[in-house]
């Protein structure tokens, strides 16, 4: 899928305007058609580069909302055409964390939180 996205390309210069490709989702994923997002401050502090864990290049805005276009092998939850609201941390569903409803502390994806990819480290 093609998108037009504001991109950091480097820490502390403007965000671009750049037309991006996006992958389908892989088993357990969701691809969700951004109809609106924000730069919080975790955003601001990524650009200026003094995030550690900032990448670049990087779309920034984890916060939004939109509409489900593809789901991924696996996904029971949501189904194309579904408004939702996405939680900017992966989660695995199965450790302790995840079991009891505390799935912004999922241990299995700490690795890549906050790096702007996929829990096995691949953009899409």
């Amino acid at each position: 899928m093609k998108s037009r996205a504001a991109v950091a390309l480097e820490a502390g210069k403007p965000l671009e305007l750049v037309e991006i490709d996006v992958e389908g989702p892989k088993a357990g994923e969701v691809l969700v058609k951004m109809a609106a997002t924000s730069v919080c401050h975790t955003d601001a502090y990524t650009l200026s580069g003094a995030d550690p864990e900032g990448n670049f290049p990087a779309v920034l805005g984890h916060e939004g909302a939109g509409v489900v276009q593809e789901v991924g092998e696996g996904v029971t939850s949501v189904s194309p055409g579904d408004h939702v609201i996405p939680l900017y941390t992966a989660e695995c569903g199965q450790c302790k964390f995840c079991l009891s409803g505390k799935t912004n502390l999922c241990g299995a994806v700490r690795a890549t939180q906050g790096k702007g990819v996929m829990p096995d480290g691949t953009s899409r």
